[in-house]
């Protein structure tokens, strides 16, 4: 396929090429989390977070206390380990299982495991219900003691709930509110072990209906030790026709697969509308399930994307917390800003462009409602550029 199809195909099964690909309200938030397999929950707010930035890209009315209520009054999402922390989808709940029991049995590191301060959490939240970490520190006047140690509870909490002891409820304001698995299971959740062929299908599945195309490491980036499995796995779909091998133009040696329906789809919408098909411009988060493997963009779409903030400031090159733009099927460039929210404003330090891109009018329409409604989002409703911002 030629490599415009291969970026289309790679945008359609993110659901970047629709106004609303997953359609709208709270079933099109869970219709996008379900479809994606994670959305990364990330700590950051110099705009607005990550889980829900990745969502409004995705459902044009999206309202975050949505996500909320999916999670703690519809049971139909869940936080876990994925990517990094992120919000799933229970239907997949069966599939985090592997990694809930191997930190269980010590085979997988995640905090050197207190017995003494995990008995004493779990038996916390057992008499009293859902639990935050705040409420294991010592009142005022009160010295630590057995009920009340911050530090081993904190570590505890969350050595328990990467376990699958516990699991979060639900959060207040960004605290996680723990309790105990069982109580925040839903009825009928599927809670058989995969095997690890089960285990590797769901890997190879996920990624290729994400994604659309990929490479096979790419299918296995979120399990470690799982190569030789996935390996087998992929031989066996592709020989039975689930999976299909595709080469990509000016992309030679690299080895892409496809689930075939999923290509047909994406094809399909390619050639519908020629003209109109790509007319889009997305002020994207860095935490984008599109953008985070990074060496997978630059495979793609030729885009040396990586965030900043961790990056000690004179060494960087876009700014704290650059955020990658997609304009017309391709990454253009990377935008710098920051939500002054108590003031209302969204400030606009510099827009980088790519090399190729020799033109960009900020006056363009396309733009224009992009970032405002990139403002609106953020909960700003004025505008601020400084007299040079493009470069």
């Amino acid at each position: 396929m030629s490599l415009e199809q291969a970026r289309f195909l790679a945008l359609h099964a993110q659901g970047l090429t629709d106004a609303s690909a997953f359609g709208l309200g709270k079933p099109g938030v869970l219709r996008a989390v379900e479809h994606l397999g994670y959305v990364q929950i990330d700590t950051i707010s110099v705009v607005e977070r990550a889980h829900h930035h990745v969502l409004w890209t995705r459902v044009p009315d999206y309202r975050p206390a949505w996500l909320d209520e999916l999670q703690t009054k519809d049971t139909k999402i869940f936080e876990y380990w994925s990517h990094a922390a992120s919000y799933l989808p229970f239907r997949d709940f069966r599939y985090c299982l592997p990694r809930m029991r191997a930190c269980a049995s010590g085979k997988k590191h995640w905090f050197a495991r207190d017995k003494r301060a995990m008995r004493m959490v779990l038996d916390r939240v057992r008499a009293e219900g859902p639990l935050a970490a705040r409420d294991f520190e010592a009142p005022a006047g009160v010295k630590s003691g057995p009920w009340f140690d911050w530090k081993p509870a904190k570590t505890a909490l969350e050595q328990l709930f990467i376990e699958g002891t516990l699991m979060v409820r639900g959060r207040k304001g960004f605290q996680k509110i723990y309790d105990l698995a069982e109580r925040v299971l839903p009825a009928g959740v599927d809670t058989t072990v995969p095997t690890p062929k089960e285990m590797a299908r769901f890997l190879i599945t996920s990624v290729l209906r994400a994604h659309g195309l990929a490479l096979e490491p790419e299918m296995r980036y979120l399990r470690k030790g799982a190569q030789a499995t996935v390996r087998a796995v992929l031989k066996e779909l592709v020989h039975s026709g689930e999976v299909a091998e595709i080469s990509v133009a000016q992309r030679d040696g690299l080895g892409f697969h496809v689930l075939p329906h999923v290509l047909e789809a994406a094809l399909a919408s390619f050639e519908r509308a020629p003209q109109t098909r790509l007319r889009t411009f997305h002020v994207m988060s860095p935490f984008d399930n599109s953008v985070i493997q990074r060496r997978r963009v630059q495979n793609i779409f030729g885009f040396d994307y990586q965030i900043e903030c961790y990056v000690p400031a004179p060494k960087r090159k876009y700014g704290y917390f650059c955020l990658p733009l997609l304009a017309d099927g391709q990454f253009i460039g990377r935008l710098d800003c920051k939500a002054e929210r108590k003031e209302r404003n969204l400030r606009v330090y510099t827009i980088s462009l790519e090399p190729g891109i020799r033109r960009f009018d900020v006056s363009e329409p396309a733009f224009q409602q992009a970032i405002t409604r990139f403002a609106a989002f953020n909960g700003c409703s004025t505008l601020l550029f400084p007299p040079k911002f493009v470069r």
